[in-house]
């Protein structure tokens, strides 16, 4: 009977089965995912309008309470009044600033150039004044910030817009044209100078970007190059695209800097992809942006390099020399450090000891100057200095530096002695005129390191000693 009730409470009559109701399907609404996407095609990405102006606002706010005092940025800094009234002769000299400080500022920290940059305002405050100097004249002022041939392109620059004689162009095209400036250099004169409303990008705007979206694509690569135009374009200020622009750069030196970025401090961190990231995911940090990329392996260059000293008159021993004068040779006009001045020196094919490097020297004197110390000079002494490696970009050049005293039979003649087939370009200089030339950093290296040798054997040996320390007379170079 049980069983018989038990199977009739669980059988359904098949009219009454369609009247049961389904049981009620409980769907539970999925967590929301924390997951932040790298942006790997840095073609499809693009800021926002409210993106846009949220970092506008943010990042110029932060500027006019942030920004570093520089001597170019007093020069480039005018109220919209007062660009309004200014004359071409202001406007222009702005231009000309913010010129002379971007090319400076190009691989160069920004507490070395402010004294450079000082200094040739003073001795050529307009553009004007720049195209009446000479290469020469510039070298030596930018002696000592590295890649010579920016201030070469400077110089170019300046003589080709005054001969042209149509005033200072104002917008990317016309300054594209003028020797030395590039995509970079013409967005910052424009937008700057005189409020054009085109972007700027250097190494720090690429870092900023790149955090912001979270783009993980070589900033090399020639899509992410153009597309990094694109975005910083974007975001420009359209009332006040220099300031914008300045004020991104600033952010990328002082904040989000490559290694040890700010983002408590950052004005846009709220926008920043790459710091949620971080925030997400245990593996992933801030300073994955941009993508690290491999430098190339610097090439080793050798080369030795004799710092000669001549006598002049009669033959002295007193060590002193006041009469004695020293051999500068001009580089060639193209390649590395193009046009400077230099000790003697020859390209090594390698490590080299010092019976080789000496040939190489001795072989390079006599056909270059007809130094030969058989027929036209005496060797009064020559020391090994010691070796300095000085780094390139891209090569990692090592000297070995010594020190020739020559005592010439016929002075005259050596100086009055006409260039070679190969048009050497060479002068004397005495100790007062090399003290004070603009020289390269590794060719002051070079004499400071000739003038400490000079001082240690001087206090190491007795007066006597000093006084007959190579008053022999020697007929072989080695």
């Amino acid at each position: 009977m049980d069983d018989i009730i038990g199977n009739t409470q669980n059988t359904v009559a098949p009219s009454d089965q369609s009247k049961k109701k389904r049981p009620r399907r409980v769907v539970r609404p999925k967590p929301k995912s924390t997951q932040v996407e790298k942006s790997d095609d840095i073609e499809d990405i693009n800021f926002t309008k409210d993106e846009t102006v949220e970092i506008r606002a943010s990042l110029l706010k932060w500027y006019d309470e942030n920004q570093r005092d520089l001597p170019w940025r007093r020069i480039s800094s005018k109220g919209e009044d007062e660009e309004d009234n200014e004359d071409t002769e202001e406007s222009e000299k702005r231009a000309y600033a913010v010129w002379v400080s971007e090319v400076m500022l190009q691989q160069t920290r920004v507490q070395t150039v402010i004294d450079y940059f000082n200094k040739w305002m003073t001795k050529w405050p307009t553009l004007s004044h720049l195209a009446q100097a000479s290469l020469e004249e510039v070298n030596e002022m930018w002696a000592g910030l590295g890649y010579y041939r920016r201030a070469r392109f400077l110089l170019e620059g300046a003589k080709m817009i005054v001969e042209e004689g149509g005033g200072f162009p104002k917008a990317v095209p016309a300054l594209r044209k003028v020797k030395g400036i590039g995509e970079y250099t013409a967005g910052a004169i424009a937008s700057i100078a005189f409020k054009e409303v085109v972007p700027v990008v250097d190494g720090n705007v690429v870092r900023v970007i790149a955090r912001l979206k979270a783009v993980s694509t070589n900033p090399k690569e020639a899509v992410a190059v153009k597309n990094t135009w694109k975005l910083a374009g974007q975001l420009v200020d359209l009332c006040r695209p220099g300031d914008f622009n300045q004020a991104l750069m600033e952010l990328g030196a002082t904040v989000c800097t490559p290694s040890s970025p700010s983002c408590n401090e950052c004005p846009i961190s709220t926008k920043c992809r790459a710091l949620l990231l971080s925030r997400c995911h245990d593996s992933v940090q801030v300073t994955d942006y941009p993508m690290k990329i491999v430098k190339a392996k610097q090439r080793s260059d050798f080369a030795a390099v004799t710092v000669v000293e001549v006598l002049e008159g009669p033959r002295m021993k007193d060590e002193a020399h006041p009469n004695s004068k020293f051999i500068l040779v001009k580089r060639a006009d193209k390649g590395l450090l193009a046009g400077l001045w230099e000790f003697p020196s020859v390209l090594l094919d390698g490590e080299a000891d010092s019976v080789t490097r000496r040939d190489a020297i001795d072989h390079y004197l006599k056909s270059a100057f007809d130094l030969d110390p058989t027929k036209s000079c005496d060797i009064i002494s020559r020391e090994d200095v010691g070796e300095y490696v000085h780094v390139f970009t891209h090569i990692r050049l090592k000297m070995y530096v010594e020190w020739m005293v020559l005592h010439v039979k016929c002075f005259k003649k050596l100086w009055n002695k006409k260039q070679g087939e190969d048009d050497i370009n060479w002068k004397f200089v005495d100790q007062q005129t090399l003290s004070c030339m603009g020289l390269t950093s590794g060719v002051r290296k070079v004499y400071g390191m000739i003038e400490n040798y000079k001082q240690r054997t001087s206090s190491s040996l007795p007066a006597r000693a000093r006084s007959r320390k190579g008053s022999g007379k020697s007929k072989n170079w080695k």
